[in-house]
């Protein structure tokens, strides 16, 4: 999942847990000790929503959509796609308005200061300037979202470039996989504790 469905899980109660779930794509390994308990935990939280979606058979069988080459990056792809529909749909899933839930993730990240992971840190302004998470909502920013990227990750600009035509061709399966699949993650999420997460003193899992 990306950073929207991640906040989304997270919850807003907590802003350093919230924090926390949105670091975990930079946090490589065991989190620094250092970190408040709640940064940790939301980190924890990250990777067992990202384990969870990945083994989960209706995003496998979303991911084997995808033609050659963008079948490599499908990962990636369809991440971009589920913020899309949770986006677009906010309403059904969230009391708050979507701006002002996305204002409260920025926040959270801005109060963890240097506690932010360095890549996180350096995208974080202009994430909140543009505000990425609401702007997936609408599908042409969730594209040309696809084709920065590509600009920015080498190794895999060409599976990436030119997805927003595939994208486009697979919308009407995709809006079906996420709404089978997105309660699943939900309700898993529900189960695993606290909006989402296990007590702080549970073994570190790392990558």
């Amino acid at each position: 999942m990306n950073f929207l469905a991640h906040a989304y899980l997270a919850g807003d109660d907590d802003p350093a847990f919230l924090a926390g779930n949105l670091m975990g794509d930079f946090v490589r390994g065991t989190p620094d000790p250092a970190l408040p308990a709640a940064v940790r935990a939301g980190i924890r939280l990250h990777r067992r929503v990202d384990a969870f979606t990945d083994r989960h058979p209706v995003v496998r069988d979303a991911r084997r959509r995808f033609p050659p080459p963008h079948r490599r990056a499908a990962g990636i792809i369809l991440d971009m796609a589920f913020d899309h529909f949770l986006a677009r749909d906010w309403a059904r899933h969230h009391p708050a308005a979507l701006p002002a839930f996305t204002r409260r993730a920025y926040a959270a990240l801005e109060h963890q200061g240097p506690n932010l992971p360095p890549g996180l840190a350096a995208i974080l302004p202009r994430m909140r300037d543009d505000d990425w998470l609401a702007a997936y909502a609408d599908f042409e920013n969730t594209v040309a979202a696809l084709e920065r990227m590509a600009g920015r990750l080498s190794r895999r600009r060409e599976m990436l470039r030119g997805a927003g035509p595939t994208l486009t061709a697979l919308y009407p399966a995709l809006e079906a996989d996420f709404a089978a699949f997105f309660p699943a993650l939900v309700t898993f999420v529900g189960a695993d504790g606290k909006p989402g997460g296990a007590a702080d003193g549970q073994p570190e899992e790392s990558e």
